[in-house]
Order: C-alpha cells, then structure tokens, then sequence
C-alpha cells in the first residue's frame, strides 16, 4: 500500500475534524496508533503531523495587495501547483472567499505537500483545511465545503 502525507491528511481531516468537535485534541500517540493500525507508514503520518502543525502556526506576513495586483508565482510553486489550481486560488480569492493572506497559507500549505502529482482536488481540500483553521471563516469554509463536497461526489459516479 503506498500511502502519502495527503491520504494521511485526508483521513485526519475526515475522522477527527468533520465529524468531531475534539479535533486533534486527543493524544497523538493515540492517533499515530490509529493511523498505524489503519495501515499508513510511520513515516508519513510523521509528515502529516508536522503539517497539521505548519498549519496551526499563522508565520505568514500579512498581504495587502494593491488594487488589480495579481499573484506572481514562482517557478517552483508553478512547477507543484498546476494552471487549474492557481485559477481555482485566483476564482476564490476574486469571489471574496479566500483572503490574500489564506491564499498565501493555501500555497505554502501545498507546497509542504512536497507531492508530485498535486491536483486541484487536492488543492480544494488544503484549502478547506486551511479555511477550517480560520476563526471567524465559517462561511467561507462552508462554501469550499459544498464545492469539495459536489467534486467529490460527481467524480464517484
């Protein structure tokens, strides 16, 4: 079974924050254990602990773009984040959904990922967590929720 960092995230996300109010709250020997027994590598569900972490620590500088500025990105963030997935960054940021400051998290978020076939799919779900580490970002949250949500379900059929 060859598991990475996201398919640990995945099931992180899934079991402890959506459907329990206790998030990672429980003892996280318990949950390495968990995720040990559910068959992800130590290795990996050490990585997704390490950016759940990254996640939780706001080290991001405050951006304020000017009016009609527009996000460079560099070569290796174009390398790792495809055209459909920076669009997706631009759509939401463009629709008031995601601040300059949480798309700046979305990419470094993904970036940490350090995964080699990265995909909008997976770009949505960053997002979502990092809007679920937002306080105050409930609506935007649940918005990238319905379009996680409605993705994931048209592609299951």
């Amino acid at each position: 079974m060859k598991e990475n960092v996201f398919d640990v995230l995945m099931y992180l996300f899934e079991n402890y924050y959506m459907d329990d109010d206790q998030g990672l709250a429980a003892d996280r020997d318990v949950v390495h254990q968990e995720l040990s027994q559910a068959g992800f590598p130590s290795r990996e569900i050490d990585r997704a602990f390490l950016w759940m972490e990254g996640l939780a620590h706001d080290d991001t500088a405050q951006v304020t773009p000017a009016a009609h500025s527009v996000r460079l990105y560099s070569s290796d963030e174009m390398n790792r984040i495809d055209t459909e997935s920076r669009g997706f960054l631009l759509f939401l940021e463009q629709m008031g959904v995601l601040s300059p400051a949480n798309r700046e998290r979305a990419i470094e978020q993904a970036m940490a990922l350090e995964s080699d076939d990265f995909d909008l799919d997976q770009m949505k779900w960053v997002i979502l967590m990092v809007l679920f580490n937002q306080p105050g970002g409930e609506d935007a949250y649940a918005l990238v929720e319905d379009l996680v949500i409605d993705s994931t379900q048209r592609g299951l059929h």
